[in-house]
């Protein structure tokens, strides 16, 4: 019955790991998204309809504020993937007179392209094609359009994604600026748990498979199913001076916490740790508890990138 109804689940794109409040941020970061990408570009150009917003942009903004921490959306994918894109656009439908020919070259071009400059986007697809049967209006801008509306929009929304996750203290983005990580540092890693990167890219070579991770955020995943496999929770053992430790909840109640102090006991249960709340709920507090408290608290240890 359990495999019957994951299957469901999947064919029917069920998700139940997505917490009420990351759903919320999604929805609300893809509205201011799009507000401002329609107001600024007006603002500047006057301009409407797709010569205004491209839809994609509608693509994009599902990509980086309901997939922050995705491959596909990260700056280098959005910003080249939509350039780029939008160019190959231009050049077939002013170099190609069949419109159906150009309008499947375009798209398939731009694919292809996007994956020699490792920048997929899958919104750039529809950026190329909008270039070739967006009618009058998109015609008539000519390589303008690669500037304005598309290079306009996307740097609206990268701004807008960037300043707009920075609030959220369970998201990132771009990824690069994760505070913490589920994996130590390479020079740190001891953990027979740890699968080296290389064979991850191997394996995903192996299946010819485009996965919307990098191997960095694969490595972290694959860890930490390891661990909830070999060890379900903390014990008051593995609570260390020094260490930083996350309560794992989703939205507002995601926590990491340092253990700045201890104060070791003979009896394990008068043992105490002191610690401050480095990044979520209760940020910049400190408080003390026994050590066996917090480790029922933590769900896990994670490990400071920089």
């Amino acid at each position: 019955m359990s495999q019957t109804t994951d299957k469901i689940e999947y064919l029917l794109g069920i998700d139940n790991s997505v917490s009420s409040a990351e759903k919320l941020a999604a929805s609300l970061g893809g509205f201011i998204g799009i507000f401002l990408i329609s107001w600024v570009s007006y603002f500047f150009t006057g301009a409407s309809g797709a010569a205004l917003i491209i839809p994609s942009m509608g693509a994009s903004a599902v990509l980086v504020f309901a997939v922050p921490h995705g491959k596909l959306s990260q700056p280098w994918a959005l910003i080249g993937g939509q350039l780029i894109s939008a160019f190959v656009g231009v050049v077939c439908y002013l170099f190609i007179s069949n419109i159906f020919v150009a309008a499947g070259l375009a798209v398939g071009l731009a694919i292809g392209v996007m994956h020699l400059f490792r920048c997929l986007h899958p919104p750039g697809g529809a950026t190329a094609l909008v270039a070739v049967v967006g009618g009058a209006e998109i015609h008539a801008l000519g390589f303008n359009y690669i500037l304005t509306p598309v290079l306009l929009n996307t740097l609206i929304i990268l701004i807008v994604a960037i300043v707009f996750n920075s609030f959220f203290p369970w998201r990132r983005y771009p990824t690069c600026i994760m505070r913490f990580a589920d994996t130590p540092p390479t020079s740190e890693q001891q953990s027979t748990s740890v699968v080296d990167k290389k064979y991850i890219e191997q394996a995903i070579s192996d299946i010819d498979l485009v996965v919307d991770m990098n191997t960095d955020d694969l490595q972290q995943l694959m860890a930490l199913t390891l661990k909830h496999a070999e060890s379900p929770g903390l014990t008051s053992n593995q609570i260390l001076l020094g260490h930083y430790y996350t309560n794992s909840k989703h939205g507002g109640d995601w926590s990491v916490r340092q253990i700045i102090d201890e104060a070791q006991s003979d009896d394990p249960e008068k043992d105490m740790v002191i610690y401050r709340v480095v990044e979520g709920q209760g940020l910049k507090s400190a408080d003390s508890c026994k050590r066996s408290e917090f480790a029922q608290w933590a769900q896990r240890e994670v490990f400071a990138t920089h």
